[in-house]
């Protein structure tokens, strides 16, 4: 069997590529075996009702958004079905996809199918889904913040600019695995030289 050469121009970015083929491997790996609507709380694996997990994970997504942005200052109602409303009927509703399941599945397929020492990825995963769930709050909030005097924003903060921003967090978190912790040598020994 004949061994696929990279070409030498590609070579420099094979991490890169490997990156992205994972990515996307994953991506429609998912998208072609978690089945769920958007617009209701049934989701399946398979075949297999995973909706309990994820309706779990969407309200607590929910009431931790809705404290953070209490906190800060907004006022807004955690009304039931977690939905996020203001005053003046501009809401939005934390569905399933809203969990940050997806992201973490796919940061942590990432990592685990990429070169590196097992024992490093035994703690870099769970470092990683920490920041993928604090960015999923985040990236929640911001949105909702975003969108009280403007909710027409909704579908480009949305589908647009914090979508695509998540996955740059994740690459950002691949180049650190890639460049600083996977690569990380022992000290050498020091070597006694005799006269």
């Amino acid at each position: 069997m004949k061994r696929i050469k990279i070409p030498e121009k590609l070579f420099a970015y094979k991490g890169v590529l490997y990156f992205f083929v994972i990515l996307l491997a994953s991506h429609f790996f998912w998208k072609f075996t978690m089945i769920g609507d958007e617009s209701d709380d049934v989701v399946t694996f398979l075949g297999m009702d995973l909706s309990a997990a994820f309706n779990v994970m969407s309200a607590h997504v929910a009431n931790v958004v809705y404290e953070v942005l209490y906190f800060l200052g907004y006022e807004v109602a955690l009304l039931p079905e977690n939905v996020i409303a203001y005053a003046n009927g501009v809401a939005v509703r934390i569905v399933w996809a809203c969990s940050g399941f997806k992201q973490a599945y796919i940061f942590t397929v990432i990592i685990a199918f990429y070169y590196g020492p097992w024992l490093r990825k035994l703690w870099y995963i769970p470092a990683g889904l920490v920041i993928v769930y604090l960015y999923n709050i985040f990236r929640i909030a911001a949105i909702i913040a975003l969108i009280e005097n403007n909710p027409a924003n909704f579908e480009f903060l949305h589908e647009g600019f914090f979508k695509y921003l998540y996955y740059g967090v994740i690459f950002l978190m691949w180049v650190l695995w890639e460049e600083k912790i996977r690569k990380i040598k022992s000290k050498p020994e020091k070597r006694s030289e005799i006269n």
